[in-house]
This record gives structure tokens, sequence and C-alpha cells, in this order.
């Protein structure tokens, strides 16, 4: 590590899950506690630090369940107060949030996704206070080229690096998004702690910072000055995740090619999706359980947790992908969680326009399995953590 956490920060006690109805956790004691793991950040809060180390416990009683933009619409409502179409079907909200950050860099008033960002802060907050945990991207555009996240030619990673053209650009981009971190607070008066997974599906080619226009080299070099440089800015509420796509990943010696190290990096995750019906849904099952494994084995021996930070099937038309497809991928590895991506509802800008969601809703076909889903052993709903069981 850089530097170890303050011993005063890391002197809380593992608070007792206790039991639920749905599911039987397990009953801390002094014989099961768990050695203290020690964050990238070394003047990480205590909120932060009690959040990671709790983590690594939690993943004993099971992973939980996550949903992009959860709070802020679904299919065919917006900006409702309290609603979930989550929620909508088991009764229940996720344990997990999804936002992103993008066009932030440009002091917009939304994200690219029509969110706007006084709502997002709202929405986090409301998360952080019931107990939830939230994660963010950043579908950051390109500096040097002016074109959104996806515009990726060549150079663009070296320029905002330090002696880079458009490094100062960059760097004022980062302030906005320190300053937005900054803000994020619950009603306790506390930062909230965010899993945050900077530079995310970079083992893919759609990215400006993805592997076929950035080296290895650079991108460890823009990973290190991202994280020293939020910590410049007093920014200690960040849970550092390294986010590979499933592209071009299959060992683990193809996964930790862009690993900036361990004093840089808090846990380990990887973005995939279902495509395509018939063989295709066991291909995904084999391919996603594979990779966890390897990440698994990367991360055991790393000291790191794992996640499956995107994932899901579009409009979820297969009636036990749930229960059979997602669950057979994950199999026995003890990830932290796994979250699917928005119910954005129809998109009349996707081709050919379709209905585009990766939750079920109130009126899907095939809510009943996502139900069953919801009741399994082994998945974690909101319900099943809270703030004290994860933030102390």
């Amino acid at each position: 590590m850089k530097n170890k956490l303050p011993i005063l920060l890391l002197a809380f006690a593992v608070v007792s899950c206790g039991k639920s109805d749905k599911k039987q956790e397990a009953e801390n004691s002094d014989a099961n506690l768990k050695d203290t793991h020690l964050l990238a950040d070394k003047q990480a809060t205590k909120e932060t630090a009690a959040l990671y180390n709790n983590l690594f416990n939690l993943r004993e009683n099971g992973y939980m369940f996550g949903h992009q933009d959860d709070l802020a619409y679904g299919v065919e409502w917006k900006y409702e107060e309290g609603r979930s179409d989550v929620k909508d079907v088991t009764g229940d909200y996720p344990a997990v949030y999804g936002w992103d950050i993008g066009r932030l860099e440009n002091n917009e008033e939304k994200n690219l996704d029509g969110v706007p960002f006084e709502k997002m802060r709202q929405f986090i907050k409301q998360v952080y206070d019931r107990g939830g945990v939230n994660t963010i991207s950043w579908h950051m555009n390109n500096p040097l080229s002016g074109g959104d996240a996806w515009d990726n030619p060549q150079g663009t990673v070296a320029s905002i690096l330090p002696g880079g053209d458009k490094h100062e650009v960059f760097k004022g981009w980062l302030d906005n998004a320190a300053s937005f971190f900054l803000s994020l607070k619950g009603s306790d008066g506390k930062l909230i702690p965010i899993l945050y997974r900077p530079y995310h599906e970079f083992t893919g080619n759609w990215f400006w910072w993805c592997k076929n226009t950035t080296t290895p080299q650079q991108f460890k070099e823009l990973w290190k000055f991202t994280v020293n440089y939020f910590e410049e800015k007093g920014v200690h509420n960040l849970i550092y995740v390294y986010n590979t796509s499933d592209s071009n990943v299959n060992t683990q010696e193809d996964f930790m090619e862009y690993y900036p190290g361990d004093e840089y990096v808090d846990m380990m995750s990887f973005d995939a999706y279902q495509m395509g019906e018939g063989t295709k849904l066991e291909e995904y099952s084999k391919n996603v359980n594979h990779l966890l494994t390897v990440i698994q084995k990367a991360a055991d021996e790393h000291g790191k947790l794992t996640a499956l930070a995107e994932t899901g099937y579009e409009a979820i038309p297969y009636e036990k992908w749930w229960t059979e497809t997602l669950t057979n991928a994950i199999g026995k590895n003890k990830i932290s969680y796994v979250l699917v991506w928005r119910n954005h509802g129809w998109n009349e800008h996707m081709n050919p326009p379709r209905m585009h969601y990766y939750a079920p809703y109130s009126g899907h076909s095939y809510k009943e399995d996502f139900i069953q889903y919801y009741k399994d052993r082994n998945t974690l709903f909101q319900s099943d953590v809270t703030k004290e069981k994860l933030y102390q």
C-alpha cells in the first residue's frame, strides 16, 4: 500500500448481522471476524473503510443485487418519489444502485442519460440513508476530439497525461468530479462512500480509454494520476473498482495486463451482457462463470473484492433467465454484487427503435422468475442490508 490507514480509522467493530425472514444470515463472532482490509486511499473516511471491510464479511452470506438508475425512472415512469421497478415487482429495493456522471465534465445540468445531477445527489443520499450501496461510472467525453466517450481516436490518453496538450483540461474535469463526490452527504452529515469504476470496460474497443488506443503503461499512469489527484483534492470517500469488459479477457494474465497495482485498486470486476437466444443463454452462463473464476483467483491473491459490475439481457425474453442463466453464471463465486443496466423503456433512438430495459417491471411477462430469484438465499436486496451492517 502507499501508506497504511490510521489505526483509529480501522478500529471499528463488525456489527452482528442478525437474522431475516427471507435468509438465515451468518452470525458474527470473534472466531470468524476477518482481518482488516486496507483501502487504496490511506485517508479514507471511517464510513468508507467500514463499508469496504463489511463487504468482505457480507459476501459470506450472498451477493447484492443492483440496478442502474433504479430510483430515477423505469418503464413508462420517471421521477416518482420512492418508486422503483424492482420494488414494484418484489416489494423490495435493490441493495446496489448504479449512477453515471457523464457530462459532469462540461458542467451540464443533466448526465448523458438525462438525469439531473441535483436529483442524482438526492437519490444517492436516499440510498445511503437506508443502508444501500452506490456505485458510479463516468462516460466522460473525449477531451482531445471534443466528441463523446465512444469517439476513440489514437492519442487521447497520451494527451491528458502530465505534459500532454489536454492535461489541464482533464484536470479541470477531475475538479468537477471531485466537487461532486464531496457534495454527496447523508442525513448524518457524513460523506457517502462510493464504489467508483473509472475507465470501465477498457479491454474493449469502444471508448477513448480502451486498449485499442491505449498502452498498458499509459492506462496505469492515467489510473494512478486519477487516484492521486482525487486524494490531493480531499476526496476520501471512494472505493476504486478495476473494471474490464469480457472482451479480450480469457486468462488471469489478460485481466491483469493493465492492472495499476494493489495500492491503487480495491475491487476487481468486469462487464458482460447476454447477447442472443437459444444456445447463447448457456454460452453466457459458461463464459461469465469462467471469467468470475479467473477474477476470483486474482482477487484472492491480491486481497480484493470482486463483482459482476454490469450485466443483463435486454427486455429479458427468456422466462428463466434469472433463476437459470444468471444464477448458473455466478455459480459458487463469492462476489460482492451483480448490477443490471437501466430501465429506459421505449427508446426511439436505438436502431431499430425498441423497448430497452434490463430489470423486470410490474407488467413484465416473466416477472415471476425474478420473484423466485429474489427469494433465493444467495441474493441480497435492500431488506438484507442496512446502514448499521455496512457503514459501522
